[in-house]
């Protein structure tokens, strides 16, 4: 009776540790973030169609592949496959980057009717726009040109460069995330984010969306990095 109990713990405790190897290595899984505001918030900045098509469609589609590129990551990284983790490296960067990116973005805006859309909600951001640029204004002429040139698909940033301590416009292609900024304020210029509303005419985009940017929210990023 008593080899039997002790077979029987060694048993429990061996089940145990498998269980709790396994535990470890459950990844919790990306999920879509909501939304603070409805579908219909930007409009007529940005239309209720596209908001929703954008969020529930495309950025659920990034949700989707990054989730499904890191279980194949770790199912290589438990077997010990070096190639097949390099061969995810650009589904990893690309899903990733659509996944941070978009997750920036909604935050990024507000409605063009609340307080959060009126420069005077950012002070200390405004002050350093106006060093950095001369006047807000300026930073929009500057941003929206540089923004509407890039070929393809992309994203227009206000990054801050803490190395140089100032705002500097930049620009990604695809989902490529901002790296080399901390980044303040981005707009997406993938098709699908104005198509619908401005076809081909990417300026006018550029230009309504300074509507709806969430001034607050530039203004949480640019104080958490001084």
């Amino acid at each position: 009776m008593v080899a039997l109990i002790r077979t029987s713990l060694r048993a429990s405790s061996g089940s145990l540790k498998r269980n709790i190897v396994n535990m470890s290595s459950v990844r919790a899984k990306h999920s879509l973030p909501d939304l603070p505001y409805g579908y219909d918030a930007l409009e007529p900045s940005i239309s209720k169609e596209i908001m929703t098509l954008h969020h529930t469609k495309h950025h659920q589609t990034y949700v989707n592949g990054l989730n499904a590129a890191e279980e194949s990551l770790a199912k290589f990284q438990s077997s010990g496959d070096v190639k097949g983790q390099l061969g995810l490296q650009a589904a990893l960067k690309f899903n990733g980057g659509g996944h941070i990116n978009h997750s920036l973005f909604w935050k990024n805006l507000a409605p063009s009717s609340s307080s959060s859309a009126k420069p005077d909600a950012a002070p200390t951001f405004v002050k350093q726009v106006e060093k950095d640029f001369g006047s807000l204004e300026d930073l929009k002429t500057e941003m929206n040109t540089k923004t509407a040139a890039v070929q393809g698909s992309g994203w227009g940033w206000l990054g801050y460069d803490k190395g140089k301590k100032r705002l500097e416009v930049v620009t990604t292609a695809n989902q490529d995330p901002l790296l080399t900024h901390v980044p303040i304020i981005g707009i997406d210029v993938w098709e699908h984010a104005f198509y619908l509303q401005y076809k081909n005419v990417k300026p006018d985009y550029l230009k309504a969306i300074w509507d709806v940017i969430n001034f607050e929210e530039a203004e949480k990023r640019f104080t958490a990095v001084q």
